[in-house]
């Protein structure tokens, strides 16, 4: 069987470096609170990407304190689900990594 070889790089956290997080959350969104969830993904730049009824998913990316402050201005008793990543990265302009 062939085998895949995974190498991971670490970028040193330069100036020139882009980090991000995401975190996928699933909120109670029923009646009013639809707007007031709304509202505040807009204000967070997140997006909605799953709508039922009576709940949205919110993709979120950022900085850990970004999507922290986000959590926090959810009602804690609407938030079903949190699902958060590590942090991902990737150099800027024409530096690249090479494997």
């Amino acid at each position: 069987s062939r085998r895949r070889h995974t190498r991971y790089q670490s970028l040193s956290r330069g100036l020139g470096d882009v980090y991000k997080r995401q975190m996928l959350i699933k909120v109670r969104a029923a009646n009013g609170g639809r707007d007031e969830v709304k509202r505040l993904a807009d204000i967070f730049r997140g997006r909605i990407i799953d709508v039922t009824e009576s709940m949205y998913t919110i993709e979120v990316t950022g900085t850990s304190d970004k999507l922290d402050a986000f959590v926090g201005a959810i009602n804690q008793t609407d938030i079903i689900e949190v699902v958060r990543s590590g942090v991902t990265g990737i150099a800027r302009g024409e530096r690249a990594l090479r494997i």
